[in-house]
């Protein structure tokens, strides 16, 4: 073999060092680095926890306020409605209970007036037959 050759042959081996020296040397950083973001992973996951349980605490309480307002508004409209069928009731009741009088009292009112108008015509028609007898007794001979 030639001179060159065999530094030609030690450059591509001190090379091929130098590269399998700088795989295992990124595999080494890449696993310390796999560790760190392991442990950091941890570490969030046990910071955040806590907040996920408070989180979730807060959501069924806040599923619970909703529900039971829910039922809250639903009782109330049932109470409105109900309040607005008595109402209702309570005005026919008194509308049909002031009517009835009502037409009673009218129906008086009406007889009162007509025993009234009676009354006023059979006096003024009793001066009336008087003063006419007594111009036609004058007459009769």
């Amino acid at each position: 073999m030639n001179r060159w050759t065999e530094i030609f042959l030690g450059v591509i081996a001190i090379a091929t060092l130098a590269m399998a020296a700088a795989q295992i040397g990124i595999i080494i950083t890449a696993s310390l680095l796999a560790r760190r973001v392991a442990r950091l992973a941890d570490s969030v996951e046990r910071e955040l926890k806590p907040i996920f349980g408070h989180l979730n605490a807060i959501g069924r309480d806040a599923s619970r306020a909703a529900a039971l307002a829910t039922a809250q508004i639903e009782r109330a409209d049932k109470m409105v409605a109900d309040l607005g069928v008595r109402f209702d009731d309570a005005l026919v009741k008194l509308q049909s209970s002031l009517s009835v009088p009502a037409r009673e009292g009218r129906a008086l009112l009406s007889a009162f007036r007509a025993a009234f108008d009676a009354v006023r015509e059979a006096r003024q028609s009793g001066r009336t037959r008087q003063g006419r007898g007594e111009d036609e007794d004058a007459l009769f001979i």
